[in-house]
């Protein structure tokens, strides 16, 4: 049954198996953002354009904290979709073990980075006297989730390197409901405002890392998980840091970059915090589209490497190029030309609607730009070469 799922990257027409693989995970992506808009939406209309700022100025620094791990995932993804393009089911096995004791490790890990670090973090960054209370207690709540979304993350990155891109997108369906009820529940019924988003977004979480988890231990063959055999292997974990360490440091840098630049938002007080909270939360949709055409190449030029198909590893490039570029164009100019009524989804205010305008005419025009970035960066961490991106991807986005 799980062979259904499965996607032979290295043989067949190409530009079908990519929008095979990446629409589904396209979904998935948006998903996920939908945990964040919903927390967003709920607050910036029943509890007010300060809470609204208190939950937008948090995502800097939650991804800050976070995407050192999640840079991991990308690494047991290449290793996985590389052992899998060339056969080596005993490989996968390890790796697929050596992936998910890392996830659990690294989220026990941030739930005590995350406590420990909240406020002095918001202090830092110039986070205003009337939004820093409610900013550090959503931090706090959000991070004892953390175990739950790195176990989501690493088990969907071990589907993705077979192929699967269709479970993951039906488990975060799932939990993406379970978030958008709960938050209506604790903010309107039981007014607990940042607190209750807050709440809803880890049970979702735990729900979506439950059911994977259900998954990869229902499925046969290699990529099983069988929970008495969870163990660190040496050798696979070496290749996970040698490939994910770089990934992680280069999300870590650009959401440092982005810490810099909320800091600066902070400045001009809570009212223009909303409106970048909102622009840039729309814009979110239009990256995670793109970032899965990025990811589809990633998976897609490792098996092939596996299987030793090179040729074909330049024709998944440019086919992916093109598709990211067409999603960026389509998309960015599409969110900037209804942008008053897209930011009207997030707040009534004229005022932070106006200051998001602003930001939407010039980042969601050129958009494009990044995706191309992104693409040429993953197709070579499929490759195997982790340290060149995270060069190109660093000084492309933050110098």
């Amino acid at each position: 049954m799980a062979r259904n799922y499965e996607m032979d990257m290295t043989s067949g027409p190409l530009l079908g198996k990519i929008l095979a693989f990446s629409f589904p995970l396209m979904c998935s992506g948006v998903l996920q953002l939908l945990f964040n808009a919903a927390d967003i939406i709920v607050v910036g209309r029943y509890a007010g354009h300060t809470a609204l700022a208190a939950v937008g100025s948090t995502s800097s620094l939650i991804n800050l904290l976070v995407n050192l791990f999640v840079g991991l995932s990308v690494g047991a993804n290449v290793l996985i979709a590389r052992s899998y393009g060339a056969g080596r089911m005993e490989a996968v096995h390890k790796g697929v073990h050596t992936a998910m004791l890392t996830a659990l490790v690294g989220g026990i890990a941030l739930i005590f980075v995350g406590l420990a670090a909240s406020r002095p973090m918001l202090s830092l960054m110039g986070t205003p006297d009337d939004v820093i209370d409610q900013a550090a207690l959503y931090l706090r709540i959000y991070f004892v989730g953390a175990p739950s979304l790195l176990v989501y993350n690493f088990g969907a990155a071990i589907l993705r390197a077979v192929g699967d891109t269709r479970r993951p997108l039906y488990f975060l369906t799932l939990a993406g409901v379970l978030n958008v009820i709960l938050n209506l529940v604790f903010v309107i019924v039981f007014s607990m405002g940042v607190a209750g988003v807050a709440l809803a977004t880890i049970l979702s979480q735990t729900l979506s890392a439950w059911l994977i988890v259900l998954c990869l231990m229902h499925n046969t063959g290699a990529f099983q998980l069988v929970l008495q055999e969870l163990r660190i292997d040496k050798e696979q974990l070496q290749e996970i840091l040698r490939i994910g360490v770089p990934a992680g440091i280069q999300g870590m840098v650009f959401s440092l970059s982005n810490v810099v630049i909320q800091s600066s938002v902070n400045s001009f007080g809570s009212a223009v915090m909303a409106g970048n909270t909102a622009a840039s939360n729309i814009e979110g949709f239009v990256y995670t589209c793109m970032n899965a055409v990025s990811q589809t190449s990633m998976s897609f030029v490792s098996q092939n490497v596996g299987a030793r198909r090179f040729a074909r590893v330049d024709q998944v490039v440019l086919r992916c190029m093109l598709l990211s570029a067409g999603v960026g164009i389509l998309l960015g100019n599409s969110a900037y030309l209804l942008g008053r009524w897209l930011l009207g989804i997030y707040t009534p205010e004229p005022q932070v609607i106006t200051y998001g305008l602003y930001r939407m005419s010039v980042v969601c025009t050129t958009y494009f730009l990044c995706g191309w970035m992104d693409c040429l960066a993953c197709s070579v961490r499929g490759l195997g070469s982790s340290m060149l991106p995270m060069i190109v991807s660093i000084l492309g986005a933050c110098v």
